[in-house]
């Protein structure tokens, strides 16, 4: 393709994005109810999970919540309990197929059919790939994807017996686009995301048109752990405004959120050289530790032994 028309394709594809977020704004598609469903959030003690926990809360869903952290996941609990929702709490190690399985059964038995699945829980580790240590790379891609093909294994066949349910991928902007010194994590976002497409596609092919499916992609969010952070995309985004935007997709059941919005023509565009030049210098890593050495090492032991909650904490 010459640069010529490769500008052209990129200019078109961007206008494309932007006339497509016009109309939705202009003409707002209905939204679904959830009231009564039951929701399950994986990696709820905090951040995004926690938000979102809140806002199903709020439109009087029925709560079960997963997460690795216990002390975490009781003040999220207590807070939906507030808001008058019914709350199931169990402490899962979503690195562990056996133990999401067995958890599964238990709640399909004591409480009952998961209509609302949201796979948040992940973990990241920014570093080059020979500095990233085998068991981090391991944790990964067991938490940010694998997990989120076991829990939907364990709670799809009843969504597919009553054509009826959705399924919730909170991917990232790192799994629409790379950058260095994140190959790992990268990877297993880019896994996350085509999990969510071919599911979307086999759902589809299979007539299940019942049962919705949404993938979350946000930029880097703001929640503590690192101080002053930065990135080439523009601000880092405060939660509220990602989970806002994740509700609004669950329930006018769109299939892709992009965070900030105008990053949706990235996905049309995943290889563009222009695209690569706007967003993707390769000297320079998409995220930086600013402001690392502010860190309290309490804080940075506590994201080791906890993996799940520093996901949580800074990403997905």
């Amino acid at each position: 393709m010459s640069p010529a028309l490769g500008l052209l394709v990129f200019l078109g594809t961007l206008l494309y994005a932007y006339a497509e977020a016009l109309v939705k704004l202009l003409l707002p598609a209905k939204r679904k109810t959830v009231r009564g469903e039951l929701v399950l959030v994986t990696g709820a003690a905090r951040g995004l999970g926690r938000a979102t926990a809140r806002e199903f809360a709020r439109r009087q869903s029925r709560l079960v919540l997963w997460d690795i952290e216990a002390h975490g996941l009781k003040e999220t609990a207590a807070e939906c309990e507030g808001l008058g929702a019914t709350v199931h709490t169990f402490v899962v190690d979503c690195s562990k197929r056996e133990e999401i399985y067995s958890t599964a059964e238990k709640v399909k038995k004591d409480i009952g059919d998961v209509s609302i699945l949201v796979n948040n829980a992940g973990v990241i580790t920014a570093a080059d790939l020979l500095s990233t240590q085998d068991h981090q790379i391991e944790k990964m891609f067991e938490i940010n994807i694998l997990a989120h093909i076991w829990t939907t294994r364990a709670f799809l066949p009843t969504m597919m017996k009553n054509n009826h349910g959705h399924i919730v991928t909170v991917a990232s902007a790192a799994g629409q686009f790379v950058t260095s010194f994140m190959v790992a994590y990268c990877s297993s976002k880019f896994a996350a995301v085509g999990f969510h497409k071919a599911l979307t596609e086999e759902l589809s092919s299979l007539g299940k048109d019942g049962i919705k499916t949404t993938c979350l992609c946000p930029v880097f969010m703001n929640t503590g752990f690192v101080k002053n952070p930065s990135t080439r995309l523009g601000k880092i985004l405060e939660v509220d405004e990602v989970v806002k935007a994740l509700m609004e997709g669950i329930l006018s059941n769109q299939k892709m959120v992009f965070v900030p919005p105008q990053l949706s023509f990235v996905s049309l565009l995943p290889s563009h050289p222009f695209l690569r030049l706007l967003l993707l210098k390769a000297e320079k890593p998409l995220y930086k530790h600013s402001s690392l050495l502010s860190v309290k090492p309490s804080r940075v032991l506590k994201a080791v032994l906890q993996p799940t909650s520093f996901a949580v904490d800074i990403c997905p």
